[in-house]
């Protein structure tokens, strides 16, 4: 069996998952996990990280960076095209929200403040409408529920129904956009 390359995350976590970033594959574990373990672990999810490490090596490999001209334009289009939608979609949930802020990061498609400010990413215009929408919905359900939660799914399933199809194309394609970042 070849040598497999991965990198350990120890935190507070109670599960142990496994996550391929920046074709890197991450094993991410509770602190006093045993090296064993891990092994072990690795092992059982085999055929997975076979499956995906090899896709997102590919993905990662056909990515065509942004130059900086592209991404400023991504941004002028977002600051255009999110705070209607959000406005739209605050309209909808009966609430009011803070600052609106395009950002071109690395790992988060958009945040919610505990002072109601929003944030997007700007990578956002490169996907279809319909996901842009559940990330706003996400984020602006974040207003009345700051968490997770079911109550917190149920508002988002309430008002976009499509969510979870929409989340699975950020899943599966988010990735390779976040590759073409410069």
């Amino acid at each position: 069996m070849n040598e497999l390359k991965y990198r350990v995350i120890r935190s507070g976590r109670k599960s142990l998952s496994l996550q391929i970033k920046d074709g890197e594959l991450l094993v991410r574990v509770p602190y006093r996990t045993r090296d064993g373990e891990i092994t072990a672990f690795i092992e059982r999810h085999r055929d997975w990280i076979d499956k995906h490490y090899g896709a997102a090596v590919k993905r990662q490999a056909r990515a065509v960076k942004l130059t900086v001209e592209e991404l400023k334009e991504l941004a002028d289009r977002a600051l255009a095209v999110i705070p209607e939608r959000v406005a739209h979609f605050a309209r909808l949930l009966n609430l009011s929200y803070g600052r609106i802020t395009i950002r071109n990061q690395r790992t988060r498609w958009g945040s919610c403040s505990g002072k109601g400010n929003l944030n997007f990413n700007c990578l956002l215009m490169l996907a279809p409408a319909e996901v842009l929408d559940s990330v706003v919905v996400h984020e602006l359900c974040h207003l009345k529920e700051m968490n997770h939660s079911s109550r917190f799914y149920a508002l988002v399933e309430g008002i976009y129904p499509d969510y979870h199809r929409c989340h699975a194309w950020l899943k599966e394609n988010g990735q390779a956009l976040l590759a073409r970042l410069p």
